[in-house]
């Protein structure tokens, strides 16, 4: 989806609710909120909480970490972040082992490249082996022989 080139949150909630071809009334009333708080955000006179700026987002088929970056609740690096996380956690191709291994992965990177990305958890628990189950060798002994 192109980026709108608008300056605030408000401009950019109103280019979106037009995209979208809802009225101001409709767009209130599907996120929730009253018709005229949602009009005062979009004329900047009023700072929406983050879960006011979910509904919306939510209302509008948009990603919230979008408005929170445009309200600055979030900043652009860690929406990135965010999204590459939800992303991996979300394929449905891939077992929960994997997506662990991938966000170690993604993780080691952004460290590697100076990153630091402790806003959001991404390795598995220390207990959690990471490459996989364990199979017996030709030099492993059994348990069930012992």
């Amino acid at each position: 989806m192109a980026s709108l080139n608008v300056g605030n949150l408000g401009d950019y909630l109103r280019e979106q609710r037009r995209s979208a071809q809802l009225s101001l009334r409709q767009l209130a009333d599907a996120a929730g909120v009253s018709n005229p708080y949602l009009s005062q955000i979009e004329r900047g006179l009023r700072k929406p909480s983050a879960e006011v700026l979910q509904q919306v987002a939510k209302a509008l088929r948009i990603s919230a970490e979008t408005l929170y970056v445009r309200a600055g609740i979030l900043d652009e690096q860690e929406r990135d972040e965010l999204e590459t996380r939800a992303v991996i956690l979300a394929d449905p191709s891939i077992n929960e082992r994997q997506k662990q291994v991938l966000l170690q992965i993604y993780e080691s990177f952004r460290k590697e490249n100076g990153l630091d990305s402790a806003s959001a958890p991404a390795s598995a628990p220390e207990n959690t082996p990471v490459d996989g189950p364990r199979t017996a060798g030709a030099g492993d002994a059994d348990p069930k022989n012992d």
